[in-house]
């Protein structure tokens, strides 16, 4: 063989190897909607997962900035999606974010921190609160949301049911 050939055939094996992807992380496959269990399943809502979304949303009313021992919280409103009931919460204001809508327009919204479950995978993740009731699906769980425990196969839907197990199933609750 001339130089030439094992020169290709070294470039071909080297390119077909950066070609094979590899698994660095655990990811599991999600569709684009899945079912999501919120505050220990006490809410199942349907929830869209969006890569080109940077951050995360929830459908909230009644929505109240207030403080508590000298700390920044917020109260809120959440309808269950099943029973209609709807929930008032009470979390730590975690920050505020700027979003920027499509026609230009700015809203500042509170962001807190909600423990989901999407398939087998509890996750702290943060949600800004606004008012989702004009869109159909009351979570968006963005890239921040989903980097380390998602992708995203943008022709399935509902892969999984939410299957976390809180400590008291686990056994791990002191006596």
């Amino acid at each position: 063989m001339t130089r030439l050939t094992l020169w290709l055939i070294s470039a071909f094996l080297v390119a077909s190897v950066l070609c094979i992807p590899v698994q660095a992380r655990d990811l599991s496959v999600f569709g684009w909607v899945e079912w999501v269990d919120l505050m220990d399943g006490e809410i199942r809502m349907k929830a869209k997962l969006d890569s080109g979304a940077a951050n995360s949303s929830l459908d909230a009313t009644e929505v109240e900035r207030f403080r508590k021992e000298g700390k920044r919280w917020v109260r809120f409103t959440v309808t269950d999606p099943e029973t209609e009931e709807q929930l008032t919460l009470e979390k730590p204001l975690e920050r505020n974010v700027r979003i920027v809508r499509h026609g230009g327009e700015h809203q500042r919204r509170p962001v807190i921190k909600l423990d989901i479950c999407l398939g087998d995978r509890q996750q702290e993740v943060e949600v800004n609160l606004i008012d989702r009731s004009d869109f159909i699906y009351p979570l968006l769980l963005g890239r921040s949301a989903l980097e380390d425990i998602a992708l995203i196969d943008s022709g399935a839907t509902f892969q999984f049911s939410p299957q976390c197990k809180n400590d008291d199933e686990n056994g791990d609750d002191e006596e």
